[in-house]
């Protein structure tokens, strides 16, 4: 596999083969996806009975009545929010990759957006920087929406424009973030689903797709991280904090190939479009 593909192991692992559809989700990880069908709550109410049934020892994400009658199961995924960081010089593609097509009116940015809404991830905050009006005029009429925040320090590196969409993120009914690269557009809406169940699910701080070896994305990460990486040194970057929290209950096998795929130059994207004809 051509080393282009590769990108740090923490986060995102090299793909087999590119191809947009239906995600492959691991057995292990397919029976979760029940936990996200469930009714819409309330915000922070319906976040603080989640917390009050996990100390109670209630399974989670679902409140079990008899241990805490006032729940009623209830939880509104719309207070996780997604976070696409999309601020970077794009050097080694020459072309600002949110911008760039997928096809069928498609870009990077309006794939993953659309993504996350299809997920029902209601609030997407795109982070950009660098070529920042031509990224927010490749997303107009393309039929979806995102809130657009700049990061004018985008070039002290990719945790600057982190720190900068958890910033926009951050309010009190706000449990956790999802955040993902505009590199990784193919992930599906179905691998998004189960990382936020899998969260709900187990309370882990840090959850992230897997497959063998290998570190995709969305990364989901809980509120009680975020001042970890307002706080973190920007020489290091985010991999420190996400080392330390990665664990085997935030781990969740996903066999998506999008998850994996970061685009990163042209050679990747003429080999990911060939496959898509």
């Amino acid at each position: 596999m051509p080393s282009a593909l590769w990108t740090d192991p923490e986060l995102v692992g090299g793909p087999r083969h590119a191809r947009a559809g239906i995600a492959h989700v691991h057995l292990g990880a397919a029976a979760l996806t029940a936990d996200v069908e469930i009714d819409v709550g309330h915000g922070r109410d319906s976040y603080t009975r989640l917390q009050d049934c996990r100390i109670a020892g209630a399974p989670s994400p679902c409140c079990d009545s008899a241990i805490l009658p006032s729940c009623n199961r209830r939880y509104d995924r719309r207070v996780i929010p997604a976070i696409v960081l999309a601020a970077g010089k794009s050097t080694r593609m020459g072309h600002p990759k949110a911008a760039l097509s997928l096809g069928e009116g498609d870009t990077f940015l309006s794939r993953i957006v659309r993504t996350f809404h299809a997920a029902r991830i209601d609030e997407v905050i795109v982070v950009v920087g660098h070529a920042a009006d031509a990224i927010r005029a490749s997303l107009a009429g393309t039929g979806v929406i995102a809130r657009f925040v700049d990061n004018p320090g985008y070039e002290a590196g990719q945790l600057s424009s982190f720190v900068t969409g958890l910033d926009a993120a951050d309010r009190p009914d706000v449990p956790a973030a999802l955040v993902t690269l505009v590199d990784v557009p193919l992930v599906t809406a179905a691998t998004v689903q189960v990382v936020v169940a899998h969260y709900l699910r187990t309370g882990a701080l840090l959850v992230r797709p897997t497959r063998g070896n290998q570190h995709g994305h969305p990364v989901l990460i809980d509120r009680s991280l975020f001042d970890e990486f307002r706080r973190a040194d920007p020489s290091s970057g985010a991999k420190p904090i996400v080392r330390a929290h990665a664990s085997a209950a935030g781990d969740i096998p996903i066999d998506d190939d999008g998850a994996f795929l970061d685009i990163d130059t042209v050679a990747d994207y003429q080999r990911v479009m060939g496959t898509m004809k």
